[in-house]
């Protein structure tokens, strides 16, 4: 039978989520499933500004902290030996991944 999986990777980190996304290309290549994507998403950003003295002495000057969060959509036409591998995938620290399976 076969599924469809859709998998949505999201990470601090541009280059680790694009190696995740390299990895679950080569598994479909090496099954033989039809894959779509990956699709990146917008990066989010997010911006904390920071005053610099905490005590409210002094003019009032700011640190700006930010974090981008990127996201990649992958659409696989997958079969249980397929999900079986992609399951086995080793995630670094970073990295959020979501599988969302439709039969």
């Amino acid at each position: 039978m076969v599924y469809k999986a859709r998998i949505s990777l999201s990470g601090t980190e541009n280059k680790i989520v694009d190696v995740v996304c390299e990895e679950i290309k080569g598994i479909a290549k090496r099954t033989g499933v039809e894959i779509h994507g990956p699709i990146p998403l917008p990066t989010k950003r997010l911006v904390v500004p920071v005053r610099k003295s905490p005590d409210g002495e002094g003019s009032p000057t700011w640190d700006r902290w930010e974090m981008r969060v990127h996201k990649r959509l992958i659409d696989v036409d997958a079969d249980e030996r397929t999900l079986r591998q992609l399951m086995r995938i080793s995630i670094p620290d970073g990295v959020r991944i979501e599988i969302q399976i439709k039969s």
